[in-house]
């Protein structure tokens, strides 16, 4: 019999609910710490960049990824305008989801296409710098959390400064520093418009097509880039970030 005054216990049910919503609330907490610190904090690489170099230490003869940060003003602006021409060319007005391009490629796929990609910059960059490759459901419930938390947390300027320097343009070059340096022999800032749509030419495929020898589809693609730029009327597109 249960002395009278005393407690009553709770069961395991509430004692997981309280775990849960106390887990619930520390990730929150930290996610959002974290996020919003590296507003001003340059990150010192990405998830992607780790996973390398943890496969380059276990794997002889494995090479390292090459990574090299630079500020948004060390960034030619043809730059700029080619990865945003080329990925997502609506990233000066969305709020890190392109609700137009997610219905569309829902459609193909219902019609029996490909599920195709339709993910904008700022959902590229929060899945290279804090999560890892593939398409289940809980990396893609991740990225939608952590998108929405720099869109949020971050100028759109801050968004592209950062997929500028963590996005893989090379195997295992990383950022645009790294990769003008070991493509063009030269630094981002000095790259001129057709350089910078072939760097962006290869984004849908780093790993595959190759800034340095080019196939006749980067060049084709490289080709559509310089047009849709002139399109967009320019580096002043980008103005307003």
């Amino acid at each position: 019999m249960r002395r009278k005054g005393a407690r009553k216990r709770p069961g395991v049910a509430a004692r997981i609910a309280r775990w849960a919503i106390a887990l619930t609330f520390g990730f929150a907490g930290f996610t959002v710490g974290s996020v919003g610190a590296l507003r001003w904090v340059d990150p010192p690489a990405s998830a992607f960049m780790v996973r390398e170099h943890a496969a380059a230490w276990w794997t002889q003869g494995a090479v390292a990824p090459r990574y090299c940060w630079v500020d948004w003003d060390a960034i030619a602006p043809s730059v700029k305008l080619a990865v945003v021409a080329a990925e997502d060319q609506k990233f000066p007005v969305h709020h890190g989801f392109d609700v137009q391009q997610i219905a569309e490629s829902l459609e193909e796929a219902r019609d029996g296409g490909r599920l195709r990609g339709a993910s904008t910059i700022s959902q590229q960059m929060a899945k290279n710098l804090f999560l890892w490759p593939g398409q289940s459901w809980v990396r893609k419930g991740l990225e939608a959390y952590l998108t929405l938390l720099v869109e949020t947390l971050w100028p759109k300027r801050r968004i592209l400064e950062v997929y500028l320097n963590v996005a893989e343009l090379g195997r295992g070059i990383y950022g645009v520093e790294a990769a003008t340096q070991a493509f063009f022999g030269k630094p981002a800032a000095r790259l001129d418009e057709s350089e910078s749509a072939l760097l962006a030419a290869v984004l849908p495929s780093p790993k595959r097509l190759r800034v340095d020898a080019p196939s006749a589809y980067v060049r084709s693609r490289q080709s559509w880039i310089l047009g849709q730029m002139r399109s967009l009327g320019g580096s002043s597109y980008l103005h307003a970030l």
